[in-house]
């Protein structure tokens, strides 16, 4: 599975300096890297416990995965990011302390609401957005994902939390943690139904020409910077996920 495997290279060699200088950002990409290990076993298997069309999801996961690392190398060499990612990395460069938990969160809110719709327009034709029952299966396959990551936190919460220094987690945040099974299962349907709104809304977009998609783009950027931008706010993050929800979406999806 040579397209995964070279993704796992480019993740670890992006990481291996993020640990040794302490930077921020390693939490989220930690936690990629092993879940991107996890898809690979799970492309390997047959159905019910793999995918549908484990050719496709691959395609789709490199896809959604170099969207971010793009977005990590491009801020790496001169500073700068596209979206949200502009707001998530300088908030981990800027040395104030808060939990890896929250990394953690921010990451996922970029890639998610971010990355996501534009990887679902990069391996799905408007054509096949017209095809309810072909969308249904794509919808399936993502929803597996989804069960992967909720499967994972277990061990990614002892990781995480090991990996704190002590008093760096407020009680506030101790109690209101969203990263237990049931809690990340919420936030994920929530942010996926969106994410399959806002791919339609994208996709209805590009059939009208180049300007309107970038429109449509640009949109998404602002509501899911604005997002991040809320997340790194102090205080209680989960209750602010309970009243805000995960996602974002368009106007009119």
């Amino acid at each position: 599975m040579a397209g995964i495997d070279d993704l796992l290279e480019r993740m670890g060699a992006l990481l291996a300096p993020m640990i040794e200088s302490g930077d921020e950002r390693r939490n989220f990409l930690s936690v990629y890297l092993r879940t991107t290990v996890a898809v690979k076993e799970a492309l390997e298997l047959s159905a019910p416990r793999g995918f549908e069309d484990p050719a496709w999801t691959e395609r789709w996961d490199l896809a959604f995965a170099n969207l971010y690392l793009e977005a990590l190398t491009r801020w790496n060499e001169d500073g700068s990011a596209p979206g949200p990612w502009q707001v998530a990395f300088t908030g981990a460069a800027n040395g104030s302390r808060v939990p890896p938990i929250r990394h953690l969160l921010v990451g996922m809110n970029a890639h998610i609401n971010y990355d996501l719709p534009q990887a679902l327009l990069e391996v799905i034709t408007d054509q096949e957005f017209d095809d309810r029952e072909l969308i249904a299966r794509r919808a399936r396959d993502h929803a597996r994902i989804d069960q992967i990551l909720a499967e994972r936190v277990p061990e990614e919460a002892r990781l995480l939390q090991a990996s704190e220094p002590p008093g760096n987690r407020r009680f506030l945040d101790r109690t209101l943690t969203p990263l237990d099974r049931a809690g990340t299962e919420r936030l994920l349907k929530d942010a996926r139904a969106k994410v399959w709104r806002n791919a339609g809304a994208m996709s209805l977009a590009r059939r009208e020409g180049p300007a309107a998609l970038k429109a449509r783009l640009d949109e998404l950027a602002g509501l899911s910077a604005d997002r991040v931008a809320e997340l790194r706010e102090p205080g209680r993050v989960a209750l602010r996920l309970s009243l805000r929800s995960f996602g974002v979406l368009l106007k009119g999806a």
